[in-house]
């Protein structure tokens, strides 16, 4: 098995975390990591910008509006992320039915049996088609029609099965609020399904892989939702084109293994937002955090603290003060001069792209 310190490099170096690896536009960056955790879209951003080279909030808008060519949706594990906007829909019909077969226990707390989901999801599509980019609120507004109580998660999870039936997708922001949006409206029909049934299931697992990397097949199931039987049949396919090859006892991409060479004179400081899928992407976190700080990123509850990692490998936490303005680090352990260094640019690279007049 190779060393934790190879291992993070070449991880955070395919997540353009590490070695001066950045991209040059935001859907440069998705492209490269393929989905950016995407539950809280400020924290999105951030993890587009930590992969970037200068991509402002503007940018990162424009990619989403205008440009269209990264959307939010619910994806892996059936949570927010950012994926390229053309496999989106491959994308969705490969994940969506194991998500929807496990949400059904949950449907059927909230009273929302198979005949009010259809109804929901007709609703929302005749509604978007004629008042769309709608808000959470006003979608919910519109789902009281229905007798659905406009308080508690029934909303929230009939707005996201029509999400997983392929109906609608996040869309503009309005005064800083997420909106909706008929998918088929908002995003172009190319790449439409460009991999189906076990060739999706194969090009999933490669992308992950090439966003990932070294890695095992059960790293991949953790990532996507998905058994690890569907893992190990990604992995199959995979082998017997021979796009992947063996590292250790993990993988990678056929043609990418490349060891690190040398320890850069500066070290590469990253400051992750929460929920950072450097460090969700993985079963197992000993090679980014070390164990004795483990409990510093993961206090429980389904919390991931914001990161400062050092060449891949996290070296304290942070904390936005109010305003935006002051950005508060805890170290792990005493920071050497040049990973100072490092913070501080980190630091006002933040601040900067969160109040961009500041």
């Amino acid at each position: 098995m190779h060393d934790h310190e190879n291992l993070r490099r070449l991880r955070a170096h395919a997540q353009a975390l590490a070695g001066t690896a950045r991209e040059a536009s935001a859907e440069a960056v998705v492209r490269r990591v393929f989905a950016i955790q995407a539950q809280d879209a400020t924290a999105a951003d951030l993890g587009i910008r930590v992969r970037g080279r200068d991509i402002t909030a503007q940018a990162i808008r424009t990619a989403y509006e205008d440009e269209r060519s990264i959307v939010r949706n619910w994806y892996m594990r059936g949570t927010l992320h950012t994926i390229p906007s053309d496999d989106a829909r491959w994308v969705l019909r490969l994940l969506s039915p194991r998500i929807l077969a496990a949400t059904s226990r949950r449907y059927q707390q909230l009273g929302l049996n198979d005949d009010l989901r259809q109804r929901a999801d007709h609703l929302i599509r005749r509604d978007l088609a004629a008042h769309g980019p709608l808000t959470r609120a006003e979608l919910t507004e519109h789902l009281t029609t229905l007798g659905i109580p406009p308080d508690g998660q029934a909303p929230f999870h009939l707005i996201r099965h029509a999400a997983l039936t392929g109906i609608l997708c996040h869309g503009p922001q309005r005064a800083g609020e997420a909106t909706y949006v008929l998918l088929d409206d908002w995003l172009p029909t190319t790449g439409r399904f460009r991999w189906e049934g076990d060739d999706a299931l194969a090009e999933l697992a490669r992308r992950y892989i090439a966003a990932h990397a070294p890695a095992a097949l059960e790293d991949f199931a953790a990532w996507s939702g998905l058994p690890v039987t569907w893992a190990r049949r990604a992995w199959r396919m995979l082998a017997e084109s021979g796009a992947i090859t063996e590292y250790g006892a993990l993988t990678m991409l056929a043609g990418r293994v490349e060891e690190p060479t040398g320890t850069p004179d500066t070290p590469d400081v990253r400051m992750l937002p929460v929920y950072d899928n450097y460090l969700v992407g993985y079963r197992t976190r000993e090679a980014s955090v070390p164990p004795l700080h483990q409990a510093s990123v993961w206090p429980g509850g389904g919390i991931i603290r914001p990161t400062v990692i050092a060449d891949g490998l996290a070296v304290a936490t942070w904390t936005r003060g109010s305003g935006s303005r002051s950005i508060q680090v805890d170290a792990f352990e005493p920071i050497p001069p040049q990973i100072e260094q490092g913070i501080d640019m980190e630091e006002e690279a933040v601040v900067r792209f969160l109040q961009p007049t500041a």
